[in-house]
């Protein structure tokens, strides 16, 4: 197997089989993003060679995988027949693959359409991770996502139609201080259209060789402190509507909250109510992220 350039992975595929299938990220202007920008150019890899690597895994770790990731940063911005081809491919290697899963923006997943989409359903993906990030387009022009929140909504719409596992992110704090209420609000309300299988809360915390950060250390962007980041996240969860699971479980969060929702909605809040009667100086620092 062969890997180019960095490579992540969902906390939810920690022990998922990882085959290659794109290298960067196709748009890499996001201002708060520094995975893929130290020169790493994005790139489909052939599909052949694709196959071949999952042969090979199929050698080295016998036929038994139940789960498969295929990194990088957007690779359902593949053309859909070959996307669709590695799927059906993996499928025939692995007889017990249980779960196929790739990471998509929004824009790429709405140049697929419905019908794109559920061809790929047919072929055996199963899961796509998004990076939402904010349902407001102020928030989202700020930090040149690339895409409106009328798209963003569509494309996970027509993923959730299309029978696939929609995996949700969303950038808590990402409007700062001035947007901290908008931010939530036009969330909320993007979740709700959607109703998304997962939602997955990330804190904003400024990387390096970013915009940003910049932005951060001249004062032209107001971060939220850690009771910003509560009260936020309450105003959020207060407001959602849907039938996701809610997790929080990453090192950017102040706190760690989770639950099948509508359900848990209220013993969320309680405890998000109950950890904000700490003083800031008990969660953690701020810290300048490195990746």
């Amino acid at each position: 197997m062969r890997y180019e350039g960095p490579i992540y992975r969902p906390p939810s595929e920690a022990d998922s089989l990882l085959i290659q299938a794109t290298v960067g990220c196709p748009h890499n202007k996001c201002t708060f993003c520094t995975i893929y920008k130290n020169g790493i150019r994005f790139k489909i890899r052939p599909v052949k060679d694709i196959m071949q690597d999952i042969y090979s895994a199929s050698k080295t770790y016998g036929l038994n995988v139940k789960t498969l990731f295929f990194p990088a940063g957007n690779t359902i911005a593949m053309k859909t027949d070959d996307l669709a081809e590695i799927c059906i491919y993996a499928r025939k290697i692995f007889p017990d693959l249980e779960r196929i899963t790739v990471y998509g923006s929004s824009q790429y997943i709405h140049q697929k359409g419905l019908s794109g989409l559920k061809r790929l359903a047919d072929a055996g993906l199963n899961r796509v991770h998004v990076g939402l990030e904010s349902g407001n387009d102020d928030v989202l022009r700020h930090v040149q996502k690339g895409v409106d929140a009328k798209r963003q909504i569509e494309a996970g719409q027509w993923v959730v139609a299309a029978g696939l596992e929609l995996s949700l992110y969303v950038v808590l704090g990402l409007g700062g201080v001035v947007l901290t209420d908008a931010h939530a609000d036009a969330t909320a309300n993007a979740l709700n259209r959607i109703n998304p299988d997962f939602i997955r809360l990330r804190t904003f915390v400024p990387k390096i060789n970013t915009q940003m950060l910049d932005e951060v250390e001249s004062g032209k962007f107001k971060m939220l402190g850690p009771h910003g980041i509560l009260e936020e996240t309450e105003r959020l969860v207060r407001q959602l509507n849907v039938t996701s699971y809610l997790a929080s479980d990453h090192y950017t969060n102040y706190i760690n909250v989770c639950g099948k929702l509508p359900e848990s909605k209220e013993k969320i809040i309680k405890q998000i109510r109950a950890e904000h009667q700490f003083p800031e100086s008990h969660f953690r620092p701020f810290f300048i992220g490195e990746q």
